[in-house]
């Protein structure tokens, strides 16, 4: 049963953390919030609620390694379980793409992120650390696409923006929008308080750490939706911006969803993170390099590296 209400949970968070993004997203931009503001703060916020709520709700729950093993098991499923999968079904083309500032703000933030665990807690410091880092990245995001797009005329380049946005539906009506955001705003603590409690329940009954199930059944069912995403794009040969997707998710895991929640409840680091997953997880980051810097494709033969060095990395943590 326990298992079951686990699954329950996750399933609640995604589809509340779906609504909450188009209900969000719809509201911002009906009020006037430009588009390109709406998906780089709204978007991304939105689509990192269920993470940010497990883990808020794991650090008040006094079970820390859910909260941090979520982020760092998340991270490290990114890069070598959502880049390596869709990656067997078909070749990524990443030279179309500049993810190189990104990329150095992602590792930036993973080193000041490992800096901070060395410390023994996340607590209010360590937020305000890691949100200030996520604000000036936003803030020169948005410089840059602004920048970007600059000479071009502006209705029509509003009009397109606004239909790039991921949940963005100029049709939506208002009791629409109201209803998408009180489904969300309502499912998000729900799914977190039963996959939270089910987590540690779990961890109880096999004699594991909580952190165990923070790294692995947590960390792959709040992946679940970025590997569906990814790999149906790669079935229509459009997964090309996964690794975009991929440093932008990793980096507000790491700035965002720590960073808000120890400023509500600290968060003491297991001693496992600093001996193992925090290397592993800053591992999986370097890897991208090749793809990042020298605008190498993302085979199949580095699909299987990827995929093969994710499942290595469960059993190392398992037994």
């Amino acid at each position: 049963m326990v298992w079951l209400t686990a699954v329950l949970g996750l399933v609640i968070l995604l589809l509340a953390g779906d609504a909450l993004v188009k209900g969000a997203v719809n509201l911002a931009l009906r009020i006037g919030i430009p588009a390109l503001i709406v998906s780089l703060t709204v978007v991304a916020f939105g689509t990192s609620a269920p993470e940010l709520l497990i883990s808020i709700k794991a650090a008040l729950d006094d079970v820390p390694g859910i909260a941090l093993g979520n982020v760092v098991g998340s991270n490290t499923a990114n890069v070598l379980l959502v880049l390596g999968i869709p990656a067997l079904i078909a070749v990524m083309h990443t030279s179309e793409y500049d993810t190189r500032k990104s990329y150095l703000v992602m590792l930036a933030g993973t080193f000041v992120f490992i800096g901070l665990a060395f410390r023994g807690v996340f607590d209010w410091l360590s937020g305000l650390i890691l949100l200030t880092i996520l604000t000036v990245a936003l803030i020169d995001a948005i410089r840059d696409a602004r920048s970007h797009r600059k000479g071009a005329k502006a209705a029509a380049l509003a009009a397109e923006d606004e239909e790039e946005v991921e949940g963005a539906d100029p049709e939506m009506s208002g009791w629409k929008i109201a209803l998408y955001l009180v489904l969300g705003l309502a499912g998000l603590p729900l799914g977190a308080d039963l996959l939270v409690d089910s987590a540690t329940e779990i961890a109880q009954r096999f004699g594991v750490s909580d952190t165990v199930i923070g790294l692995t059944l947590v960390a792959i069912g709040t992946s679940l939706p970025e590997l569906a995403t990814t790999v149906a794009a790669a079935i229509r040969r459009q997964a090309d911006v996964a690794l975009g997707n991929v440093i932008g998710s990793n980096m507000f895991n790491l700035l965002a969803i720590i960073g808000i929640a120890s400023l509500i409840a600290p968060m003491e680091v297991d001693r496992g993170f600093l001996t193992f997953d925090l290397w592993v997880m800053l591992g999986a980051s370097l890897l991208l390099i090749p793809f990042v810097f020298l605008r190498k494709d993302i085979g199949r033969t580095w699909g299987v590296i990827l995929s093969a060095l994710y499942v290595g990395y469960v059993v190392t943590v398992l037994i």
